[in-house]
């Protein structure tokens, strides 16, 4: 065995959060047990633990290469009971030299939610596999995996004993008293906060933010806190290299506040990063807090004590309302308004998940005009709105539910006209500073699932649909198919950017004001030594542009390559070029080394 050294300083904050969270005695009872939780990791890792006050740097994680789709692990169906085979298989054949890793939606044994509502977290599905099969995944992708922790399944064990009265359980949960004001609470969705179960110990009154089937766990409690670091441990056994924790910003309680964004949450997710650094250093964690941006990059922490990557929630809509207004200003704006993220963090950037498009993080932003017109686009487009109570008691709009590709275009546009928009969307999100994230149905062009929403009776099944895997792979070899189209494209910029490091996460963006229809930015590789700028016309009509490359930060003195069409652009004696895009026509235009004039 190889000895590991355990940082004297990560071990004292760990001490200092149990603390501060339990108080003196109990913080450093509950911080003696975390010692021989990491130990026993570390032991089991083949490491002897040892002492030493050093600090270690850690080493950037990311750079252009990163890109994740986002799947069930049921996504392929079959007659068989072994479905994340053919996830593998697709995965192997279908995203290699394309993305580097695989965020894998909850594939535990679960009770509603399609996954969210975990009634085991130590299991596979078992018609999904086991886990020698995410082993084998995480071979050839980085695997990303939920940890479903602000609640669990009414039906876990967890859940049973507890209602049953068995030791280890009690207040693993949040009971609260029937006087309780919670009027300052803040609802994620327009369903009671409380829901009434049968004990032995009588009827009791607990804590379900998101339903009746999610019973939110009682971080109050450091068993609880303990149990779940000892997960989040077994998940970097399983080879896992990135966490996504879902929910995380509910995390603590407290009687008379938000109940959202709390110290102790954060001093929690703090406790984990410091626990995942010493034992599994390759770990990282993204936070999903789907929260107006200034909330959401509170999660950055200092830029090293909390999450690495955070999701760039306010993305999705903006981009929406770009594409239907045919103007890009509030997206320019936006994004040059954007500060890097500190440390050694980053965005994760997408357009569409498995979720609905939430509209709260871009309050703010977009008008109550915009939003109205966010909401009805979606509904003339087939989706559904989801909504939320306000603290003052009133619904509000929570969430679009609809697939991207539908809430783009309507059907009655022409379909080449439908994918050129969706096209450029995803271009924008792929020259953006940060990782790019491509949910599964955005990689194919799916329609919404309308029999998907009928079966279930859930206005999310809009994206969830899946497919029969043999018939896909038909589909996605019909050189015709929307299907191969939309992902031939996408295969090609995903391609290009992962060899061109002006799309490192740490690379420089500053966005160009040119005129309202094109949304356009460079791109500076983190050495300086590349330079790519990226236009898109957001709008349905051509458009003529003269750049003035000598008063960007661009040389007027090179010429310039279109890394798409492999076209050359070259600036005038004035330093101007010339351009026509067509309707959501999109450039990448590289600064090509050889010098034109003296």
């Amino acid at each position: 065995m190889s000895t590991f050294s355990l940082s004297e300083a990560s071990l004292k904050k760990g001490r200092e959060i149990l603390v501060e969270l339990y108080g003196e005695e109990t913080g450093n009872s509950t911080y003696e047990r975390l010692l021989r939780v990491i130990k026993e990791a570390l032991t089991e890792k083949g490491k002897i633990p040892r002492f030493d006050s050093g600090k270690r740097e850690e080493s950037y994680k990311f750079d252009q290469t990163d890109a994740f789709l986002v799947t069930y692990g049921d996504q392929f169906l079959d007659n068989k009971n072994q479905l994340f085979e053919n996830l593998r298989r697709f995965a192997e054949e279908y995203l290699t030299g394309l993305f580097s890793g695989v965020h894998l939606l909850p594939f535990y044994p679960y009770s509603s939610d399609d996954g969210f509502s975990v009634t085991d977290y130590y299991q596979v599905r078992s018609d999904l596999g086991d886990w020698e099969d995410v082993r084998q995944l995480s071979y050839h992708f980085k695997v990303m995996c939920d940890a479903v922790i602000n609640h669990i399944s009414a039906e876990s064990a967890w859940f049973q004993g507890y209602l049953k009265g068995e030791p280890g359980y009690d207040q693993f949960f949040i009971e609260v008293g029937k006087d309780i004001d919670l009027s300052a609470v803040i609802r994620p969705r327009a369903l009671p906060l409380l829901t009434s179960f049968s004990s032995v110990a009588g009827e009791k009154l607990l804590w379900t933010t998101f339903s009746t089937d999610q019973i939110d766990l009682n971080y109050a409690n450091p068993r609880v806190l303990l149990k779940i670091i000892e997960l989040l441990l077994f998940y970097g056994e399983q080879g896992v290299k990135l966490i996504r924790l879902d929910a995380v910003g509910y995390l603590w309680k407290e009687i008379g506040t938000t109940c959202l964004h709390l110290r102790q949450t954060h001093r929690i997710i703090q406790l984990f990063r410091s626990v995942l650094d010493l034992v599994y250093p390759e770990i990282s964690l993204i936070t999903e807090t789907n929260v107006p941006h200034e909330e959401n990059i509170s999660y950055f922490g200092d830029g090293y004590n909390e999450a690495q990557m955070v999701y760039q929630f306010s993305l999705p809509p903006l981009v929406l309302i770009t594409f239907y207004q045919e103007n890009a200003a509030t997206l320019t704006r936006w994004v040059g308004a954007l500060e890097q993220p500190p440390g050694r963090c980053t965005f994760l950037n997408f357009l569409a998940s498995h979720d609905g498009i939430g509209l709260l993080p871009v309050k703010g932003i977009l008008s109550e005009k915009e939003i109205n017109m966010l909401v009805e686009k979606t509904q003339a487009y087939g989706g559904s709105i989801s909504y939320r109570y306000n603290v003052t008691g009133e619904k509000s709009p929570y969430e679009l539910n609809i697939s991207y590709f539908d809430a783009l275009s309507g059907r009655e546009e022409p379909e080449s006209i439908r994918i050129e928009k969706f096209i450029c969307a995803h271009s924008i999100l792929l020259s953006l500073v940060g990782v790019p994230a491509i949910y599964i149905h955005s990689l194919f062009g799916s329609e919404n699932d309308d029999e998907g929403v009928e079966e279930t009776g859930r206005p999310r099944s809009i994206n969830r649909r899946k497919f029969f895997f043999q018939q896909f792979l038909a589909e996605l070899d019909n050189p015709y198919s929307r299907t191969r189209m939309v992902y031939e494209r996408l295969a090609t910029l995903l391609k290009i950017r992962r060899n061109h490091p002006a799309f490192h996460p740490l690379g420089r963006q500053d966005v160009l004001v040119l005129k309202d229809e094109i949304f356009s930015l460079i791109r500076t590789s983190p050495e300086e030594n590349e330079q790519i700028i990226c236009f898109h016309n957001v709008s349905s009509r051509q458009q003529a542009l003269q750049v003035d490359f000598s008063s960007t930060k661009m040389d007027p003195a090179q010429e310039y390559q279109d890394l798409l069409t492999r076209r050359i652009f070259s600036p005038n004696a004035q330093g101007l070029v010339h351009l026509q895009l067509l309707p959501y026509e999109i450039l990448w235009l590289l600064r090509m080394p050889t010098k034109l004039r003296s």
